[in-house]
């Protein structure tokens, strides 16, 4: 969330967070920056009156930065101009000062059902490429024979990770940092290595994956299949 009032960006920050959204709070586009080196966002909202590189600037660049990342404009502008532009710079929605925190959040919710294109994984099983990953038994199943493969504590971590954030873009080094935790041999060895290891077991052609995705500048991508 990109609001350059200190009030308002507080107010906003703890009406979410008690949406049991997570939220990171930006003054401007060089703190949105930073966020951006850490971990891409499902969800942006961007104040379009901000000092300095405004809200159309920054919504260009995101927009660069990823297809998938959602992205809300607030503005006290009433302006049609304004909302045109917005939507034109990438924007997937718009909404102007005042609003009802309720139409806010009814807005961002429908934002993320559109970027994210399907639903995190909310059960005991998630189909991965050619496997099933079952998050109770920590394991991947053949749903052919029904035998299992065990998995190392991060193999597992990283594949939860994957089926948690279907469709969305995830960094190598955020990937590496939370997958990392209970195995020091994450840190010793790149994250594109452990990919690797991980489509041998799942993909239909480690070579070709169609599972978990490379995506270019950014890290790797869990795609559901569709069948």
């Amino acid at each position: 969330m990109v609001e350059d009032e200190a009030t308002q960006r507080q107010l906003l920050v703890d009406y979410l967070d008690k949406q049991n959204f997570r939220v990171s709070a930006a003054e401007g586009g060089v703190a949105l920056r930073r966020l951006l080196e850490r971990e891409l966002p499902a969800l942006v909202l961007l104040d379009v009156g901000l000092p300095g590189e405004d809200g159309f600037a920054l919504a260009r660049w995101l927009r660069e930065k990823s297809g998938r990342i959602g992205i809300i404009m607030v503005t006290a502008a009433s302006d049609t101009v304004d909302r045109v532009v917005g939507l034109e710079t990438g924007a997937d929605d718009y909404i102007g000062k005042p609003y009802e925190p309720r139409e806010l959040l009814a807005r961002i919710k429908s934002v993320l059902r559109r970027s994210t294109g399907a639903q995190p994984a909310s059960g005991p099983r998630v189909r991965m490429g050619r496997r099933v990953l079952d998050l109770e038994k920590r394991v991947l199943v053949d749903p052919g024979d029904g035998s299992e493969e065990t998995l190392t504590a991060s193999e597992f971590d990283l594949l939860k990770l994957f089926a948690e954030n279907p469709n969305r873009p995830l960094q190598r080094d955020w990937l590496l940092e939370s997958a990392a935790h209970r195995e020091m041999e994450a840190f010793d060895r790149a994250i594109d290595l452990r990919i690797t290891r991980l489509r041998r077991k799942i993909e239909v052609d480690p070579a070709h994956p169609d599972s978990i995705r490379t995506v270019r500048g950014v890290g790797y991508m869990f795609v559901p299949p569709k069948d």
